[in-house]
């Protein structure tokens, strides 16, 4: 049998990166093996579940590219049936937790107690073969001797998730169950109701926690945490893909930037490092950098339109040739797309602000006769074209008997804001004459 796998998150608020890295190493097993990939919303506890937080976990995975192969509106509920089915929703299978709670009350696996339905835990230890972490021997804490048993239905009648989690799998032949290490000290329990079902156990494998880059654990306020941040912030969803691979999993030639058919090629359970892995944002926003750089012109511009547009640029106020001459100024410079407001968009408004160190160094009472002169100098120039500009600024630093520089940064903050950002040749040809003019002119007022 072809492996069955299933990523099963409950929608009680955002997706985390570690949930995302889950899904991604199920998907990347059942794409290399050729199995199936199954979702499953654990949504039992209605008290904290969302319809919300369902959208979120279906939107975060769709756009990681993602997709899932069977659900309940799919004609064959055991095979393929990519690109037409919802996921499974516990919330919809109560009859089947219902039945198998009976069918353990039958056996006295399980009692009632106070309302509530309680399993018999086996008292002696029980080993997990883990494909990961290697064979794990549970026996019962001293705590528990005393009271091994554990709640497996409600006293409301809600099925609590070590029951749901052990039918669903079993009911849906899931074969490896591929999740975080933190899920280990509950794998003992699944087994045992494995067992108590007539069943044998799917193969576990827990994967290495991610950590923050300073070891401690990744919590919900940690920055990076939520995967929904990374569409906000300008990701690409291959780099952030690429990069999840390399969280806990080693490629055998030791390449950081692949294709996902790469991945999928090469990715296999073995891989999977035992060690905890630690978030570094600093190498995934480089890895992001990358893939950027290598968009072809087309897309790019299409990015850059939704992110200005996303941070509240009116865009469609400035014609179509101006906009992309603008934009293509910014390739090969930026990492991100959130980087691209702050970087280019003195492009598209008059109301320049000044970065206030760099104002205090550059526009000084000794550099205002300098760039009054580049700015006479540049009112004459035709063509106003990028050659000519550096030409001329130039020229004048040499009879200023200064080095081009002293010229650039107060031309470059008069017209942008700030010291770092496109070709300054470029961008003064690109807001043409007039305007390069007014913005030169209104620093000038402003030096003392």
């Amino acid at each position: 049998m072809k492996p069955r796998v299933r990523f099963a998150p409950s929608p009680t608020g955002f997706l985390h990166i570690g949930g995302a890295r889950t899904a991604l190493f199920n998907w990347l097993y059942a794409r290399h093996t050729g199995g199936t990939f199954i979702l499953r919303i654990e949504d039992t506890d209605a008290a904290r579940n969302t319809q919300e937080a369902v959208n979120v976990i279906l939107s975060g995975l769709r756009w990681l590219g993602l997709d899932w192969d069977e659900g309940p509106l799919s004609g064959d509920p055991t095979g393929p049936s990519k690109g037409d089915c919802a996921p499974y929703f516990q919330s919809q299978r109560k009859e089947n937790y219902r039945r198998r709670v009976e069918g353990l009350l039958s056996k006295g696996l399980a009692y009632e107690q106070e309302g509530a339905v309680k399993f018999r835990m086996p008292r002696a230890p029980i080993v997990i073969p883990d494909l990961i972490v290697g064979d794990v021997r549970r026996e019962l804490t001293d705590r528990e001797q005393a009271e091994p048993d554990f709640v497996i239905v409600r006293s409301d009648g809600q099925p609590v998730f070590h029951l749901v989690n052990v039918v669903d799998d079993l009911e849906m032949n899931i074969t490896h169950v591929i999740r975080g290490e933190d899920h280990l000290s509950n794998t003992a329990k699944h087994i045992a109701l494995f067992r108590a079902l007539g069943a044998e156990p799917p193969k576990y494998a827990h994967i290495p926690l991610i950590l923050n880059i300073d070891g401690s654990k990744m919590s919900k306020r940690d920055k990076g945490a939520s995967l929904t941040t990374y569409a906000q912030d300008g990701y690409l969803p291959p780099a952030v893909v690429n990069y999840l691979c390399l969280l806990g999993w080693s490629p055998k030639n030791n390449r950081e930037k692949m294709t996902l058919p790469e991945v999928v090629a090469s990715f296999d359970l073995p891989q999977i490092l035992r060690h905890n892995t630690r978030f570094d944002l600093i190498k995934l926003i480089w890895l992001n950098g990358e893939y950027v750089r290598e968009l072809d012109d087309p897309r790019f511009y299409e990015l850059c339109l939704e992110a200005l547009t996303r941070a509240g640029l009116d865009l469609k106020r400035f014609p179509d040739a101006y906009v992309k001459a603008a934009l293509e100024t910014c390739k090969g410079k930026i990492k991100l797309f959130s980087e691209l407001l702050p970087y280019a968009g003195f492009y598209f408004t008059e109301e320049i602000e000044y970065d206030r160190p760099a104002a205090e160094k550059d526009f000084t009472a000794e550099n205002k006769p300098r760039l009054s002169r580049l700015r006479d100098a540049l009112a004459t120039l035709e063509p106003f074209e990028p050659d000519p500009i550096g030409n001329t600024l130039k020229t004048v630093a040499q009879e200023l008997g200064v080095k081009t520089g002293v010229l650039v940064h107060p031309t470059r903050l008069a017209c942008c804001g700030n010291t770092a950002g496109p070709s300054l040749y470029h961008l003064l040809a690109i807001l043409g004459k007039d305007r390069a003019l007014q913005r030169i002119d209104r620093a000038l007022a402003r030096m003392a």
